[in-house]
């Protein structure tokens, strides 16, 4: 593999524990880390902030070439250097411990000589947590202890060499050390921090079985995945790209691991993705479920139900802990590549977004379908929020795309339309008590909303159906309500023909009208255009996507939000959830449609 440079992002791949995520570059640089919590303030931020954020460096010294994978069922990296000497590999992990998650986080570097020497060189240097606070070293009984603001971190390793403080880099201090491997040889790297918080110093002898722990726990997680399809490999991949983003401590689910990647050149839309939207939540959820993954589908849902009950309202968003998104802060950090800015928050929080109500039914539906049951705390939850969308939706909203003009959103009203349906089924089903009237209040409600959108939302001249009506914009989430059931008829097979002429671009698309002047293509949207194709009984057109879409993803099969149509460079936050629901809920849509004879080699 040629070593591509920082600024593309097809570089990173991601390891994590349930509690943060780190990025690692090709070259061995770990250039994204929030510690001990995702949505904490990076310690380790050099992917925006080239000068000031932070990284942990480990490579051979000169000329190397790299090749690296995940072990099979794991969200543990393996990455093999190639010298002039000799081969070695580095195997990264964010380990876990003999209970399950640590207390603290932990990271372990094991690396491996395989053959001949190679001499690496190794450093930890600390951010400025986005330039609020200046790092400083310590030593304590022989080991380095960096201090970021409220962060403690300790570097301890075994056979790396004499770790030494080097308090004359700039601007910043470093521990750095220097060593080579031989044939057989191990070494460990391993950084341990905690958050306002003692600070445990681990055996470094002991990072070598919490890593093999590690390896094994990801296993048995993988063991229970039930998915033998088509594109295995890459749904797979997914389904472990998203059990990196759950949070562990709640249960709930972020959108991505990263804050302030762009969208586009020209900056402006870098927003922060580490929260837990409702629609990304559900639709994880209910891809979980559908694997048989019990434990991971009850703590979100619950995490969910329970979260909006305490709140008392239905937001398109929270924190990682249940509460309401408090704001946006700016920052005084260059972003990547220089493209700024570089933010926390997401101002899309007090939106109202009508469809995260088809998204919160349609996982209680495929819960309660799965043979689980609803508690009546729920059901009555439930009741009440199917009364208030029958009061809500003919407002005006932001829509999916979280815009700032509100207006009729077709895909929001679809959402509606979901949630309704949804909930008298459930009514059906016994799990949601109701009062005498109200479900007919719901099926009523549910009908007048197809009948407006296929009067008010359908553009004959267009062939398709619109954003809003009275518009002439096209917007691929309708794609979305093919897989809901919404239409898988000859308008939405038409609308998927007129979104290609306009956003496609190959296998690829762009999420609406104009989206193709200010920013790339939305993967996710390339992805729902695959599974609303098999939908329409467009089986074979459906199929040569997928295997186009699933080539796209970096070198270990993660995705970020948007991919360039000119070179395929990756734009966005990642990984990026909604891209990977994308491909597990197409391949999971095209099994179910698409005869088996058809998918054989797939």
């Amino acid at each position: 593999m040629t070593i591509p440079g920082r600024e593309d992002l097809r570089t990173y791949a991601a390891i994590g524990d349930g509690r943060t995520v780190a990025l690692i570059a090709a070259d061995g640089g770990i250039d994204w880390m929030p510690m001990p919590n995702l949505d904490s303030a990076p310690v380790f931020a050099r992917i925006i902030d080239d000068d000031d954020g932070g990284c942990i460096e480990l490579a051979p010294e000169g000329a190397f070439s790299v090749r690296r994978r995940y072990l099979p069922g794991t969200n543990v990296l393996q990455t093999t250097f190639t010298t002039d000497d000799g081969v070695a590999t580095v195997t990264d992990a964010l380990v876990t411990g003999v209970a399950g998650r640590l207390p603290w986080a932990q990271l372990v570097r094991r690396i491996a000589g395989v053959r001949g020497e190679v001499r690496f060189r190794w450093a930890v240097r600390p951010g400025t947590r986005l330039r609020t606070a200046a790092p400083w070293i310590k030593k304590h009984d022989g080991v380095h202890l960096l201090q970021v603001g409220s962060t403690m971190l300790a570097v301890i390793g075994q056979e790396v060499g004499r770790p030494r403080a080097d308090v004359t880099s700039s601007p910043f201090s470093a521990v750095r050390g220097t060593f080579t491997t031989a044939e057989g040889s191990t070494h460990i790297l391993g950084i341990i921090a905690n958050d306002d918080e003692p600070l445990h110093l681990a055996d470094p002898a002991l990072f070598g079985a919490s890593l093999d722990r590690s390896i094994a726990g990801w296993r048995d997680w993988s063991k229970e995945f039930s998915y033998d399809g088509p594109w295995r490999d890459a749904v797979q991949r997914s389904a472990l790209a998203l059990k990196l983003l759950v949070y562990a401590p709640t249960g709930a689910i972020a959108a991505a691991a990263t804050t302030s990647l762009p969208e586009n050149p020209a900056g402006g839309k870098n927003w922060d993705y580490r929260f837990a939207w409702v629609r990304d939540l559900a639709y994880t959820a209910h891809a979980l479920v559908r694997f048989g993954l019990r434990e991971e589908t009850h703590a979100a849902l619950s995490w969910m139900l329970g979260t909006i009950r305490a709140d008392g309202d239905l937001r398109v968003m929270y924190t990682l802990r249940g509460e309401p998104v408090d704001g946006v802060e700016f920052f005084d950090a260059p972003g990547w590549s220089g493209i700024g800015p570089v933010v926390t928050g997401n101002p899309a929080s007090d939106q109202l977004q009508l469809g995260v109500y088809g998204d919160l039914f349609a996982i209680c539906r495929t819960y309660a379908d799965a043979g689980n049951v609803l508690d009546p705390a729920t059901g009555r939850l439930l009741a009440s929020l199917a009364d208030r969308v029958c009061d809500l939706w003919r407002n005006r909203d932001s829509g999916m795309w979280e815009l700032p003009e509100l207006a009729h959103y077709t895909s929001s009203k679809m959402g509606c339309w979901q949630a309704l349906r949804d909930a008298v089924h459930l009514v059906e089903r016994g799990a949601i008590p109701v009062a005498d009237g109200a479900v007919d209040r719901w099926s009523v409600e549910r009908d007048r909303i197809a009948a407006w959108v296929a009067q008010e939302c359908w553009s004959e001249d267009l062939g398709a159906y619109v954003m809003a009506p009275g518009s002439t914009a096209l917007d691929t989430s309708v794609l979305l309500h093919a897989e809901s059931g919404f239409d898988r008829g000859e308008r939405m097979s038409r609308t998927i023909d007129a979104l290609s002429a306009e956003l496609g671009a190959g296998a690829l698309i762009y999420r609406y009208s104009g989206m193709e002047r200010e920013e790339h293509t939305f993967v996710a949207s390339a992805f729902w255009r695959a599974g609303a194709l098999a939908c329409v009984g467009r089986h074979d057109e459906a199929i040569a996507a997928m295997d186009e879409l699933v080539s796209m993803a970096n070198d270990v099969g993660l995705y970020s939000e948007m991919i360039s149509a000119r070179d395929g460079s990756f734009w966005g936050n990642l990984p990026q959830a909604l891209s990977h629901l994308a491909v597990v809920t197409a391949a999971l849509t095209i099994r179910q449609v698409v005869p088996a004879k058809a998918l054989e080699g797939h």
